[in-house]
């Protein structure tokens, strides 16, 4: 894990806590998590100082992360989210083939089809430069356009949703923190993802935690939360990760397929707002729930925005779960379906 000399990252921790507090103090959205990336994108663009990605420490805040969000599921509301499978269903197809926008724009830029596809695919990076690899895709513009998607999701959409929705209803109780059970979740739920890791799995040190403590947290009806602070790590150490892929040569780098990078973004991010509207009426469940639900980010970033903006964190997970197996069991076949296909 520790595979990093400590001169090249000892800073960037630092750097994320000074970011997100001063992000913290201005009020904006997701302070932690936002601050902090853009604190380091600031750093290694403005500055020689190339910070360094913490050994592990993305992991670790993916690990934090994923108790907190599993202790949202209990049985009352694994009921609803049940109830509402198919709604769950349709608004994550909805998100995965509206990508097509993003790859329709990349072919107009002249990239090759299996760069323009898993680059514009609203999956894991990893797991869609893994993809890319087999399929010959030019893997770094693959992985720099799985970057700035979420990169742009994650600086734009909690913004927008605190702008236009405020912070969301007030908490009506305290969340309990119950430290014998958060002694026993963390040590099994890094243990499972360990496991996870090892068998292949995507975002193992997400899901793997995850898992464990939603089902724990419904079978046992547990009703508890992380400690105060607990999540703020969590995004301190993702956003300060997030951070380190950046730099000033990025964003030199081919400007018209960044361009058409945030293009599709927002046009995706456009078609899933205006599905999630249709969906609200027919249904009447939490238009915001829904919307952030199916946004194109990751899993970790979008429903810890549902959890400070006191949302469904178990209905946005669930949609955002749903959204990445669908990438990850359908692009590759779909894709070769394509490419078989003449120009």
């Amino acid at each position: 894990m520790f595979d990093r000399p400590l001169k090249t990252w000892w800073g960037t921790p630092l750097v994320g806590l000074l970011g997100g507090y001063l992000a913290s103090q201005v009020g904006w959205p997701l302070p932690w998590m936002v601050g902090s990336l853009l604190a380091i994108i600031l750093v290694r663009c403005l500055t020689p100082w190339q910070l360094a990605e913490i050994p592990g420490g993305r992991k670790v805040g993916q690990w934090i992360v994923g108790i907190g969000i599993g202790l949202h599921f209990t049985p009352v509301v694994i009921e609803q989210v049940l109830s509402n499978f198919g709604l769950i269903f349709f608004g994550a197809l909805v998100t995965s083939v509206s990508s097509v926008v993003g790859v329709w724009l990349m072919r107009r830029t002249g990239e090759d089809r299996a760069t323009a596809f898993f680059s514009s695919m609203p999956g894991g990076s990893g797991e869609m430069v893994n993809l890319g690899a087999r399929n010959g895709a030019i893997l770094s513009s693959v992985a720099a356009g799985q970057s700035l998607r979420v990169l742009m999701v994650v600086l734009c959409v909690p913004a927008l949703f605190k702008y236009f929705m405020g912070d969301g209803a007030p908490v009506l109780t305290p969340v309990t923190v119950d430290w014998r059970w958060l002694l026993v979740l963390f040590p099994a739920g890094g243990l499972l993802a360990w496991g996870w890791q090892r068998l292949k799995q995507p975002n193992p040190w997400l899901f793997g935690p995850l898992l464990l403590s939603a089902v724990v947290s419904i079978s046992m009806n547990l009703h508890i939360g992380l400690p105060h602070g607990g999540s703020q790590v969590g995004q301190w150490l993702i956003g300060s990760g997030l951070g380190c892929h950046f730099n000033r040569s990025f964003f030199r780098r081919a400007p018209s397929f960044i361009g058409r990078t945030l293009l599709g973004t927002a046009l995706t991010m456009l078609i899933a707002a205006l599905a999630a509207v249709g969906l609200s009426a027919l249904t009447h469940l939490d238009l915001r729930s829904l919307t952030l639900g199916m946004m194109p980010g990751g899993i970790a970033e979008m429903s810890l925005t549902a959890e400070v903006l006191q949302l469904s964190v178990p209905l946005v997970t669930a949609m955002q779960v749903m959204r990445l197996l669908f990438v990850l069991f359908l692009a590759e076949p779909l894709f070769r379906h394509w490419d078989k296909r003449p120009e």
